[in-house]
């Protein structure tokens, strides 16, 4: 387990980085293995200087939880452009690195599994997909009125759900066996799809 050099730093960049070093250990170790001292290491602090930032373990897992939801989404809900534009960037970005890859599920695996069990990671999973899904409705929508087939929320809101669960399927499947694809061939499928749903073209 590689240890970070230990350097003085603002109260908000050492807690960013304790949570970066909690991600790394539960990434390695998994949640129930990566411990506090074990987080300390890595971030090359004391254990005391830890919990001076967080109060428990638990609290330490459910902001990392938080910034592994914000990792996922935010530079996907982010995209620019004309709303062509913004709705393919928005499909490619989530089936590529640095949101595709193999650290992002094994995070995804670890916590998971416990957001049925744990009411903080419940909540934080929920308002996360929730955020995800309305930009994706907000895109779909612009999207259609550009061309020229306008559709109302509660119509935008079931395709961004099936949407959202294509584009997460192909998601898991490119983190897990990526080597089974060949370069551009998810986002390709993706596209493909989405064309299908809508009965409208992406690409041109």
């Amino acid at each position: 387990m590689s240890r970070r050099s230990f350097h003085r730093a603002p109260e908000g960049e050492r807690r960013q980085e304790l949570i970066e070093a909690t991600l790394d250990c539960i990434s390695e170790y998994g949640l129930k293995g990566a411990t506090v001292r074990q987080i300390a290491v890595r971030a090359g602090v004391t254990a005391g200087l830890v919990r001076h930032y967080f109060d428990s373990k638990d609290q330490m897992i459910a902001e990392a939880y938080r910034a592994v939801i914000a990792a996922l989404t935010d530079k996907a809900t982010h995209v620019e452009g004309d709303p062509v534009t913004r709705l393919k960037d928005f499909i490619a970005i989530n089936l590529t690195e640095p949101v595709a890859d193999s650290r992002s599920v094994s995070l995804w695996a670890a916590f998971i599994s416990q957001v049925r069990v744990d009411p903080v990671l419940a909540a934080i999973h929920r308002e996360g997909y929730l955020a995800f899904r309305n930009a994706l409705q907000d895109l779909l929508s612009d999207f259609l009125a550009f061309k020229g087939r306008p559709a109302g929320p509660e119509e935008c809101r079931r395709y961004a759900i099936a949407i959202n669960g294509l584009v997460d399927g192909l998601w898991v499947e490119g983190c897990l066996a990526g080597d089974l694809f060949r370069e551009g061939e998810l986002v390709s499928i993706a596209m493909a799809s989405v064309e299908a749903l809508l009965g409208l073209p992406i690409e041109s």
